[in-house]
């Protein structure tokens, strides 16, 4: 079926939707509901939609390392990883994150279109608004470049200076860059300059709120290496951002609210060409657009705090990779077989998929945890 036609449909759809609500008399509500689903389920049918011409570009232009072998942080060689992982490292396509972020582009796209034309629904389900959904926008796409680009070189097998990708201080200096227009963007433009921390109430920062934007941002981005397991990666994201899109709808963030679920759509859509055995791994390019933006997400809702409980499963990864090297450092010896933490339980003995589920079970748990205190703190 031909993109036009689907998008002809799409519109048909939104056309009976406003015929329903003038027939029945919708509540305000159930208004913003469907204003924030519908975008959602729109995103999800584009990325399914452009996946076949994007799997087909990767696998033709063999789109994946020419290397195995992955190497620690400290520069040795993961041996156990490498073992682990011998016959993934090559053969399966990079850059499948780029499915998410076409995907919620191409939606954002559609519907501020729509918003042009007279009409209420089409207004309504209009999501791109200034106070917020631009920042987060510009997040994903300025992330998503970036990691594009380290992508490109990882695979590109050149013998630049950039072979084998960015390093780590450069990707971590774009991301600050990145903070830092964000921190400014909350600091000058929209008066934002504390922070509220869960049953305490809200901390005033100052001129602080600045560089701890920015630690925040950095922070989050780390957490993008649990990408390593077919699906793992795309389940915790996507029950992150929907926590946080109750959170937004809570608020009142009706656009936010949308953008979020507009994301989890395009996760989702990700996911169900990712599932073992994966046809592309979301690296880089999506890995650095989602946690930037999460991050983004986090502070416009007021909920930076409660990401440690809805992101738990993130936070986790990141802190066994920084308990493995201190502990390599200082002890010389390793406290898990392999980091980061789902690739330990990998060496234990439990299968990829095993590993996948029990994290997306555990993302749940945390994320329907982690909403219920940010609304106790709302209620409050």
């Amino acid at each position: 079926m031909q993109l036009s036609s689907i998008l002809a449909t799409l519109i048909r759809c939104l056309i009976i939707v406003l015929i329903s609500n003038i027939m029945f008399g919708l509540d305000p509500t159930t208004i913003n509901a469907i204003a924030i689903f519908a975008p959602a389920v729109v995103s999800f049918f584009i990325g399914i939609i452009i996946t076949p011409g994007i799997t087909d570009f990767l696998y033709a232009n063999k789109m994946w390392k020419r290397k195995s072998g992955k190497t620690t942080p400290d520069g040795r060689e993961a041996k156990v990883f490498n073992e682990l992982h011998k016959e993934k490292e090559t053969g399966t396509p990079r850059m499948g994150g780029s499915i998410i972020w076409i995907a919620v582009l191409l939606t954002t796209a559609f519907f501020a279109l729509l918003g042009r034309f007279d009409g209420f629904w089409l207004e309504k389900l209009n999501f791109f608004s200034r106070s917020q959904t631009w920042l987060p926008l510009f997040t994903l796409f300025g992330g998503a470049v970036v990691g594009l680009i380290d992508d490109w070189f990882e695979i590109s097998g050149t013998k630049s200076y950039l072979a084998g990708g960015l390093s780590l201080r450069k990707r971590l200096s774009v991301v600050a860059l990145m903070g830092a227009v964000g921190a400014w963007w909350f600091y000058a433009k929209l008066g934002i300059s504390s922070v509220a921390v869960p049953f305490v109430g809200s901390v005033a920062l100052g001129w602080l709120f600045i560089p701890f934007f920015v630690l925040v941002m950095m922070a989050v981005y780390s957490t993008g290496i649990i990408d390593g397991i077919d699906g793992l990666s795309g389940g915790v994201f996507a029950t992150s951002f929907s926590a946080y899109g109750v959170i937004a709808f809570a608020l009142g963030m009706i656009n936010l609210a949308a953008f979020c679920f507009v994301i989890v759509g395009g996760i989702l859509a990700f996911l169900w060409f990712n599932i073992p055995p994966a046809r592309f791994y979301m690296t880089e390019t999506g890995t650095m657009a989602l946690t930037t933006t999460l991050a983004v997400v986090a502070f416009l809702t007021n909920q930076v705090f409660t990401l440690l409980i809805i992101g738990l499963p993130l936070v986790a990864t990141t802190a066994s990779s920084i308990i493995q090297l201190l502990s390599v450092k200082f002890r010389g010896k390793k406290i898990f077989h392999i980091a980061p933490l789902h690739h330990h339980f990998e060496a234990m003995g439990w299968s990829g998929a095993k590993v996948t589920m029990r994290y997306w079970v555990v993302s749940i748990v945390c994320a329907i945890s982690g909403t219920i205190i940010a609304l106790l703190n709302i209620g409050g």
